[in-house]
């Protein structure tokens, strides 16, 4: 039997399997479990630059795995605040831990994707 992923409820998705939790006036970005599971064991982290600007569905980073490269879209429009530097020296942090220390990049936000609830988004991954 597959263990099945964990999809915390008090984050936001999206279909193409980013997460979004609201941090006060900001929001914080990491890729799902269910991302880092499809793409092995991650190798390489491109994090966005701070002061970058992001659009809702655009890429804006790209992940390396042992599989393959996978680039990573932006849930949100707005800028970059913070990012994930831990992730250059240790990538392997999205594999351990996706919704904790292996977040991406934290940014303020003037616009907001099309995300699913924590529901939603097991019922897509399920299918």
């Amino acid at each position: 039997m597959v263990p099945a992923v964990n999809v915390p409820d008090d984050l936001r998705y999206t279909s193409d399997h980013e997460w979004v939790r609201v941090e006060g006036d900001r929001v914080r970005i990491g890729i799902t479990d269910y991302a880092q599971d499809a793409l092995g064991d991650v190798v390489f982290v491109q994090v966005p630059t701070v002061g970058q600007s992001v659009a809702a569905g655009d890429s804006f980073s790209e992940v390396e795995s042992t599989k393959s490269v996978s680039d990573i879209y932006a849930p949100v429009t707005g800028e970059v605040v913070e990012v994930n530097d831990d992730l250059t020296d240790n990538p392997e942090r999205l594999n351990e831990d996706p919704y904790g220390e292996g977040w991406l990049f934290t940014a303020t936000v003037t616009a907001v994707g099309a995300l699913l609830t924590a529901g939603e988004y097991r019922a897509a991954t399920e299918a």
